[in-house]
């Protein structure tokens, strides 16, 4: 009779369960590689089409002064990805599961709604930065670059059925691809010294202002907050509160890697614009299209060429990921489930009408991230205060310092969002 061969799933279940039960002689990266997988799934929400546009924009027209924005946010990610592992491991529940079961109907029905909008505002800037990545590079229609990214994505989410590793490494690669395009584009770029000043916190305006609030909604994705409270829950068995307790620091190191690479992608971004675009007298490049022809004849066509590689890697992977991510928030919070293709596909059609409306792609994606940034308080404030009640998180709730830091940024967050209104609306 013949075996059946372990999936890679099961094999690194194994020596995974090992470390944790402290059995295994592993050491190094051995030791952590099985843990390390969710918080890069996670991550490629804060390297997406959205935070081109805004990392650009914000570049070529205000040169370094937002890169504190950039980092702030990216220090927020941090911890609240942190958070939202830690729900799942420690409860084995996502945290729509966790909305559905302890608040009231019409809230959870509000919360599904809500959910659902923020989810079709990050797909349509994924699905949109793909298409115009093969726009840019194959001279394509965008409409077949739409058609394309969707065949695309499809073939990404189909390795879910092998698994949740082979779509985690298939996700890792492109952010390992986006990583090394924006390598190329510092070297050719060559921001200087002055760039340490836009670490210094100010703003220059309204318009600027309302740059960092669209970086930040870029960078706190609300839909991951979600996701990634699933991609934990059961991933690694965890039998005892200490084996629990193990796996959250494993996953702690998971962000920290991931989180921190995204951070430099998204300064190298902004950085890059800076220094080739607003340096350069060119500030008035805030359309993704035209900073691609622009940087052919100021930095040569490698630092073009890694730019439209990059947008491409980053389109597709975040795509999947925020269909899988819109997959968790109807299931947690309304216990339906429909299949990912149907899913993918409803999904699809607001790119595909703005692409037909003949809409600015770009203007398309700032606007989107701004959307997505009044979403982020109604997937922080259940986060923080579910992860912060010790009947539900036993041994391993929040302490004190930690849910006090969450609710300043969430605060931070709802603050920036009311300011803007106000401008927005009442100049």
């Amino acid at each position: 009779m013949s075996r059946v061969s372990p999936s890679l799933d099961e094999r690194m279940n194994a020596r995974a369960v090992a470390i944790l039960e402290r059995t295994s002689n592993r050491r190094g990266i051995g030791r952590v590689l099985p843990f390390l997988g969710p918080a890069f799934v996670a991550s490629v929400a804060y390297m997406d089409p959205g935070n081109f546009a805004t990392n650009i924009q914000g570049g070529a027209q205000f040169g370094y002064l937002l890169l504190w924005v950039v980092l702030s946010a990216s220090l927020m990610a941090m911890l609240i990805q942190t958070l939202s592992s830690k729900l799942g491991i420690v409860t084995g529940k996502n945290l729509p599961e966790h909305v559905r079961e302890r608040w009231p109907r019409p809230v959870v029905w509000f919360y599904w709604v809500q959910a659902e909008l923020v989810a079709m505002a990050t797909d349509l800037a994924e699905f949109l930065g793909a298409s115009l990545a093969f726009a840019l590079l194959f001279n394509l229609p965008l409409l077949w670059g739409a058609v394309i990214t969707g065949v695309i994505t499809f073939t990404i989410l189909a390795l879910q059925n092998r698994g949740f590793r082979p779509i985690e490494i298939a996700i890792t690669a492109f952010v390992g691809v986006i990583a090394l395009a924006y390598v190329v584009q510092v070297i050719l770029s060559r921001p200087g010294l002055e760039a340490l000043g836009g670490f210094v916190p100010r703003f220059e305006g309204p318009e600027s202002l309302y740059l960092a609030v669209g970086i930040i909604g870029a960078t706190v994705m609300p839909h991951v907050i979600y996701l990634h409270s699933a991609l934990t829950q059961n991933r690694i068995p965890a039998g005892t509160e200490e084996q629990k307790r193990r796996l959250v620091r494993y996953n702690q190191l998971d962000v920290l890697l991931a989180m921190t690479i995204a951070a430099l992608i998204n300064m190298s971004m902004l950085a890059s614009a800076a220094a080739a675009f607003h340096f350069s007298g060119q500030a008035e490049v805030a359309d993704l299209t035209v900073a691609y022809r622009t940087l052919t004849p100021l930095l040569g066509g490698a630092a073009a060429v890694a730019f439209a590689l990059a947008l491409l890697s980053s389109g597709l992977s975040s795509s999947a990921v925020g269909t899988m991510a819109g997959q968790v928030v109807m299931q947690g919070f309304v216990g339906f489930r429909i299949p990912l293709l149907v899913r993918r596909l409803i999904t699809m059609l607001p790119a595909f009408a703005v692409i037909l409306a003949g809409l600015n792609p770009t203007d398309t994606l700032v606007l989107s991230q701004v959307v997505l940034s009044f979403g982020i308080p109604f997937a922080l404030v259940p986060l923080l205060l579910f992860t912060a009640r010790r009947d539900i998180m036993g041994p391993l709730v929040n302490t004190r310092l930690v849910t006090v830091t969450g609710w300043l940024i969430a605060a931070l967050i709802i603050s920036l969002n009311v300011y803007l209104l106000a401008q927005t609306f009442l100049g």
